[in-house]
């Protein structure tokens, strides 16, 4: 079985991948917190091939406790989320939104590729989103996070082309999907906002806006995006790039051509 190692792998679209190739591989399953852990071990205690681990992507000691797992597909996936108006959210929470979804993912990639280096072998999946593309009023930040990966990752893949490099790279852009983390994002930026904000006049818009978001665009089954990943993880040569569902991909290509 090849080896493939998962940060956030607790719910959501990387659990539903976790579950359709759990036959298929020997999985290096992380999650963030103690209880999380529980929560999975108790999940795949019936598969041997399954190992489950607490994985703080922040924090560098945690990585030491894989210095001896040599792996062959990594796919990252850690991300916060956190909403509010651009003029004033708070910085440490932009910071912070950062940390965990850019420059800690790259530290996890960076510890794992050394490895693929030496054996001239290896699949990096950096989990983005259609956010990065055409970003959304009050979710700029996490957008940006997004965009970063993006850039950040194809200059890796070219940096990697130059050497002539058997690693691959897939970035992973999923659209709006019913997982329950936009609502977290949607809800977490009235802690403040509905206390006090510039945009106190059109509060009740912007709720609504986001309810239509939530009810009319986002996709309730998402086994359009499952298999993209699944496919990115079984392909031979995968594509740099994989969006869906199909409808979101299509607006987000117009609005490249339109507006960039």
């Amino acid at each position: 079985m090849k080896k493939i190692f998962f940060t956030g792998a607790r719910s959501g679209i990387i659990s539903s991948v976790i579950d359709d190739i759990k036959d298929r591989y020997e999985i290096y399953l992380t999650v963030h917190t103690f209880s999380q852990l529980e929560i999975v071990k108790d999940k795949y205690k019936n598969y041997d091939n399954i190992h489950c681990y607490k994985l703080d992507v922040t924090n560098s000691n945690d990585l030491k406790q894989f210095d001896d797992i040599d792996i062959d597909i990594l796919v990252l996936n850690s991300a916060v989320g956190y909403g509010g108006s651009i003029s004033e959210i708070d910085m440490n929470l932009v910071r912070d939104n950062f940390e965990v979804n850019v420059f800690s993912n790259f530290s996890v990639m960076q510890f794992f590729i050394k490895k693929m280096f030496n054996k001239n072998s290896g699949k990096i999946i950096f989990m983005s989103s259609l956010a990065s593309i055409f970003p959304i009023p009050f979710l700029g930040v996490y957008s940006s996070t997004k965009a970063s990966i993006n850039r950040l990752a194809i200059s890796l893949f070219k940096e990697l082309k130059m050497l002539n490099k058997n690693i691959d790279i897939v970035i992973v852009q999923p659209g709006f999907y019913y997982t329950g983390f936009n609502q977290v994002m949607f809800d977490n930026k009235y802690d403040w906002m509905d206390i006090d904000s510039y945009f106190d006049s059109i509060i009740k818009k912007i709720k609504l806006r986001e309810f239509f978001i939530e009810n009319f665009i986002e996709n309730r089954n998402i086994n359009s995006i499952k298999m993209k990943i699944v496919n990115s993880i079984e392909s031979k040569n995968p594509k740099l790039i994989v969006r869906a569902p199909f409808f979101q991909s299509l607006f987000s290509k117009l609005y490249q051509i339109l507006f960039e």
